[in-house]
């Protein structure tokens, strides 16, 4: 492969429209590079970027188009966790994008001449939970679930795909992402203490890791860009670890809320959470996942340019600007 700059190509991103997606798109336009996006139908074109439509991801999807001419890849493209989905489901539903789909690509996009692809992993291909020592890259996979076991899959098929074809992947596992317009767990909580409700986690003592979407988007344009990311797996995070309870204050502070926590000791929190079929969000709450990102700081000479504080105060104010819209709607 040549070594010439990225910069100031075309980039391919998938799932362009997506929450982490929108403001990748915007990322790497602010750094110069040309995008252009992968949709599942087509919407002629979003703001200042082509979108080219593929229809259903999986084994079989035509790429030809969308890789045509482009640089790199971004590959946001997966199945997630549905709501209520106990377990994280049956490894067959997500088999076929996750693992089926980045193959498809990763082959047409090495056909089509595309120099690098950015896989975003995430940190469940590590594990559930760190007890005693952060998560590092160069630990053994772990994971535990039907989405962390199908995106590991997907890991190793682009390495295949990497191996025989030369096409340059790097490989980046997230924690829980969060910022404005955020979905699911974390904007819950974050409903919860704008309310003012007293919440039982005053007794938590964990840490966990989180990366904030510009702190993600940053290091995703870097994966892009530097040389001598070609081959490496990456971690990520804002570089500074939180309890439970110091997030909840911290959103707290964001949000001109006190967040009243009561001690309920962490047995009992648990057992709520077996008896209600809510273990997975009790766990997550009470448990820790820590990753060492020293690595990614020294491979890529990255730092994380926004500080968790500032993050956290933006999301909340994205999220009560994105409730004042609705009630007007």
């Amino acid at each position: 492969m040549t070594n010439r700059s990225f910069r100031g190509s075309e980039v391919l991103v998938t799932g362009c429209n997506g929450f982490v997606g929108d403001a990748l798109v915007s990322g790497l336009a602010e750094s110069g590079y040309s995008v252009r996006g992968a949709v599942r139908r087509h919407n002629g074109r979003g703001g200042s970027f082509e979108q080219v439509a593929v229809g259903e991801v999986g084994g079989a999807t035509d790429w030809q188009r969308a890789v045509a001419g482009v640089e790199a890849i971004i590959h946001l493209v997966a199945r997630t966790h549905a709501t209520g989905e106990r377990g994280g489901g049956d490894l067959a539903d997500y088999r076929p994008i996750n693992v089926d789909g980045t193959r498809r690509l990763a082959e047409e996009a090495a056909r089509a001449g595309v120099r690098r692809l950015v896989f975003v992993s995430s940190v469940k291909v590590n594990g559930e939970r760190t007890t005693s020592e952060p998560f590092k890259a160069s630990d053994t996979p772990a994971p535990e679930d039907a989405y962390g076991i199908s995106k590991r899959e997907a890991e190793q098929a682009l390495a295949e795909v990497s191996a025989r074809t030369g096409l340059e992947v790097v490989i980046v596992r997230p924690p829980l992402v969060y910022g404005p317009g955020v979905k699911g767990n974390f904007a819950r909580l974050v409903k919860l203490v704008e309310r003012g409700l007293p919440l039982p986690l005053g007794a938590v003592d964990n840490r966990r890791s989180l990366v904030a979407l510009p702190n993600l988007v940053d290091l995703l344009v870097r994966c892009v860009e530097a040389p001598n990311a070609a081959g490496q797996t990456f971690l990520v995070s804002d570089g500074e670890d939180v309890s439970t309870p110091r997030l909840i204050r911290m959103l707290g502070e964001a949000s001109g809320r006190r967040a009243p926590l009561v001690p309920v000791p962490t047995a009992l929190l648990r057992l709520a959470g077996r008896l209600t079929g809510r273990s997975e969000q009790v766990d997550r709450l009470c448990g820790s996942l820590q990753v060492d990102i020293s690595a990614t700081r020294e491979a890529l000479g990255w730092t994380p340019p926004v500080q968790i504080k500032d993050a956290l105060r933006d999301t909340v104010a994205g999220d009560s600007e994105s409730s004042f819209s609705s009630s007007k709607a």
